[in-house]
């Protein structure tokens, strides 16, 4: 028997079918298992599935619309799970064999998403995250905006949290940065300008800012140093590593982690890693 057969024919009775917000939570555990694949990772998803439905949202999209961009983005980079973290985590340039690699993860998850109905209904969006507006892009080089305006959405989205996010070869791009890189791919028709701008606004660029009254606080009553160290830490960095990113010491590293782990009630590093993950603290 196929072994995605045999899992199914072992599923007790009566088998359980989720939809609505059952559905939308159990895509979200997923993701979450999924983003820890790697430390650069964390909270991708999440973030790419809040910054796409918003960008929706502004476009006009239907809600059915919006939640179906939500959840392709929660199942996106399935994929990414067949490919070597000694691929992800490399700190330096990868080789064109290794990149031949990293193409692969859209239709790794093409793949994984048709074996299920409901899932392979996302497909057109999730599975086109890296294509681009001029074909440009990966795993199949075709119009992102195609076949459904939600792929172009996804597509801006991925660039936007991707850079925003520290990775094993580079640091984070700045918010500014980061828009202009977004504004400069829309004006090459690279990206699709109206799903960019809408990611852009959503993302809080072109909008007025926030006054420092109500500048919003950090999840948990973080203080803006904890959240410095919780982030390195759910990124797998020793109490020392952080200690010496942060020009603390040690001691000091391992004092805040402990306050952390009281505010948020955990007791372990994996705990802290899943709660920046639900609070947005990384990704």
């Amino acid at each position: 028997m196929d072994p995605w057969d045999a899992v199914l024919d072992l599923e007790p009775e009566p088998r359980r079918m989720l939809d609505g917000v059952e559905l939308d939570e159990a895509l979200t555990v997923t993701a979450d298992f999924v983003d820890l694949k790697s430390p650069y990772m964390a909270g991708h998803s999440r973030r790419c599935a809040e910054l796409g439905a918003g960008a929706a949202r502004l476009l006009g999209f239907t809600e059915d619309a919006i939640t179906a961009l939500r959840r392709a983005a929660l199942v996106h980079d399935f994929g990414t799970t067949a490919v070597p973290n000694s691929i992800w985590d490399k700190p330096g340039p990868l080789t064109r064999a290794e990149f031949d690699r990293v193409e692969l993860h859209p239709m790794l998850t093409e793949q994984m998403l048709r074996r299920s109905p409901a899932l392979s209904a996302l497909n057109p969006v999730a599975s086109a995250h890296h294509e681009k507006s001029d074909g440009s892009g990966y795993h199949k080089r075709v119009r992102a905006d195609a076949a459904d305006a939600g792929a172009g959405v996804l597509a801006a989205t991925e660039i936007y949290v991707g850079m925003t996010a520290e990775r094993a070869d580079r640091p984070p791009f700045s918010a500014g940065d980061a828009a202009a890189e977004l504004r400069r791919l829309a004006s090459q028709g690279v990206l699709e300008p109206r799903a960019t701008q809408a990611v852009l606004v959503a993302a809080g660029h072109g909008e007025p800012e926030a006054s420092a009254s109500t500048r919003p606080r950090n999840p948990g009553g973080l203080s803006r140093r904890e959240v410095d160290v919780l982030r390195l830490a759910a990124r797998g960095l020793t109490t020392k590593a952080i200690a010496d990113r942060l020009f603390i010491s040690p001691k000091t590293a391992d004092h805040h982690i402990q306050h952390i782990y009281d505010k948020i009630g955990v007791s372990t590093r994996a705990a802290a890693a899943l709660w920046a993950m639900q609070h947005a603290v990384v990704g």
